[in-house]
């Protein structure tokens, strides 16, 4: 008698200890998925109010009377909301594929682009430094990662960037806009 009431005092402490750490584990794994899903909330809205900012762009843009200078974000926040008869003339680039900056595995980008010109003239210019317009696209491209580019909002940077390096590169007008015609990252 004396021996079974030692062991059910025995079994009791450790019957306790093995609940309490079945508790902390459930509240750990809790948490764990409440941040997580915070985070990727968090990571989706930026998307949201990005979009939400560019909406609210051009509408600011034509209560304006007088005319701003263009600036990249000004263009991408206005791509969505154009209308096909506003966009000028289309320069098309040949494809790049490039590897992107990786240090877990190899991945690479194949991208077609239309490059939105200012006028005719300059197509002219643009035809006698595309190998110098090619080099500095591809020098963009591969220095992103796969998590920059993936995202609309890293696309949209990465256009912005195209588009800012060539404008600066070019003496006979500007690039308004840049358009994927191809995006393919594997």
């Amino acid at each position: 008698m004396a021996e079974e009431e030692s062991k059910e005092q025995e079994e009791a402490p450790v019957e306790k200890k093995s609940n309490m750490l079945m508790i902390i584990i459930i509240i750990v794994l809790f948490l764990i998925i409440i941040i997580g899903g915070v985070v990727a909330f968090l990571l989706m809205g930026d998307d949201d109010q990005a979009q939400a900012q560019q909406m609210s762009e051009p509408q600011a843009k034509q209560k304006s009377t007088s005319r701003p200078k263009r600036t990249s974000s000004n263009v991408v926040a206005m791509d969505d909301s154009r209308l096909l008869s506003e966009i000028g003339i289309l320069y098309p680039m040949d494809t790049f594929t490039v590897n992107l900056k990786s240090d877990a595995g190899r991945r690479y980008l194949k991208v077609s682009m239309s490059l939105e010109l200012e006028g005719e003239e300059l197509s002219l210019e643009l035809d006698a430094k595309t190998p110098v317009l090619r080099d500095r696209i591809i020098r963009i491209l591969s220095s992103k990662t796969l998590e920059e580019i993936s995202s609309k909002k890293g696309k949209a940077k990465v256009s912005s960037q195209v588009m800012d390096t060539l404008n600066s590169m070019i003496s006979d007008g500007q690039i308004k806009g840049i358009y994927f015609t191809e995006f393919v990252i594997q």
